[in-house]
């Protein structure tokens, strides 16, 4: 659990629960899901002191569901947005253990870098001076960002004032925002990776064996496209309901373009996401149908060859069967230059095909 109250050019951290609203700013609390489950009634508490609701139940199972897709919900106390996270580790929360970590990998669910991407939501409860957000216990966007806010604490008042977020939407736009980005970073090494899985199915001279790992990454990579669609519905809902606003309940009507700014930036974001995760899903599709196109066309190239083949040596056969008769009276077997005759007929007949064939292009690499 971390308590930050957020001014206009300043922050303060705390270890406790807020008692009261800052005079300016407003409140950021944070909590890993199992820290919210076991604190919800003090959290609820609190918030019906500083802003005189409560999240509502279903609304909290919500929040601690850690299956529950990207989605966005609003009361006309506070705004819900879940936001499923794509970043790097595969971990939960052990529900038994609180603040622990379960590491939990399958050795067949193809590239590594795909059995190390993490899914879990990231819930922000968003009321007018006081934001909640609930994260994984190993959330490392939580603490890059609270990091980034105590240090633009330490700036001039100009550069802090620019720097910090001047709301709570704002505070949960730009931890999407980082979400997102999140796995722009991952795009290198998943590109990577899977390009290296193309080279594989084309090589002529690999056997790839490893079906399975291909089936299980192509599934993986179909349900990271569901959930940036689903991303991406979440905060097409938000800049819907953020045309409703009006520019008192953001308290000035720049602070409610900048929310949208940063909304579309957002959206933006993701799209580019969906477009990537929609064209690695495609990259691997067509690597496999080209990988079946060219053991085809292989297998082609093989019959061929042994097609000339067989047709170069059937006359042959058919020359040695018809010296192979057994007939008294048989006038070629007893010449003496009998033997040389036939063998350099049958050259002859051998070359010329071999000829006929190669000008046919039947015998080309």
């Amino acid at each position: 659990m971390r308590i930050f109250s957020i001014h206009t050019d300043q922050i303060q951290e705390t270890d406790a629960l807020p008692q009261k609203l800052p005079e300016q700013g407003f409140v950021w609390m944070t909590f890993s899901r199992r820290e919210f489950e076991i604190m919800q009634g003090q959290v609820q508490e609190v918030l019906e002191r500083l802003c005189q609701a409560k999240i509502y139940d279903l609304h909290v199972q919500d929040v601690l569901n850690n299956q529950l897709p990207s989605h966005y919900d609003f009361t006309a106390d506070y705004d819900l947005l879940v936001f499923r996270r794509l970043a790097q580790g595969r971990t939960e929360t052990d529900l038994s253990k609180p603040g622990e970590i379960l590491h939990r990998e399958n050795a067949h669910a193809g590239p590594s870098i795909l059995r190390r991407i993490d899914t879990s939501p990231v819930a922000f409860v968003v009321f007018d001076r006081v934001v909640i957000s609930v994260h994984p216990v190993d959330c490392v966007i939580r603490q890059v960002f609270a990091a980034k806010l105590l240090s633009a604490s330490l700036l001039t008042s100009a550069q802090a004032m620019s720097r910090l977020p001047a709301s709570p939407a704002d505070l949960m736009l730009r931890m999407v925002s980082s979400v997102v980005d999140g796995y722009l970073g991952l795009r290198r090494e998943l590109t990577r990776q899977l390009d290296h899985w193309q080279s594989e199915l084309l090589n002529p001279k690999t056997r790839f064996n490893n079906w399975s790992a291909l089936l299980n990454a192509r599934l993986t990579l179909h349900y990271l496209d569901e959930v940036c669609e689903d991303q991406r519905a979440a905060i097409t809902d938000w800049i819907e309901a953020l045309n409703t606003w009006s520019a008192d309940e953001v308290n000035q009507s720049e602070g409610l373009e900048l929310l949208k700014v940063r909304s579309r930036d957002v959206l933006e974001h993701i799209e580019r996401v969906v477009h990537h995760v929609g064209r690695l899903e495609q990259s691997a599709e067509t690597a496999v149908q080209m990988h079946f196109n060219a053991q085809s066309n292989r297998t082609n190239e093989i019959m061929r060859t042994l097609t000339v083949l067989t047709a170069i040596f059937l006359p042959l056969n058919l020359i040695t069967g018809f010296f192979g008769m057994n007939f008294e009276n048989f006038p070629a077997l007893h010449s003496s230059h009998g033997l040389l005759l036939t063998e350099v007929f049958m050259a002859f007949v051998a070359v010329a095909l071999a000829l006929i064939f190669w000008r046919k292009r039947y015998l080309s690499h």
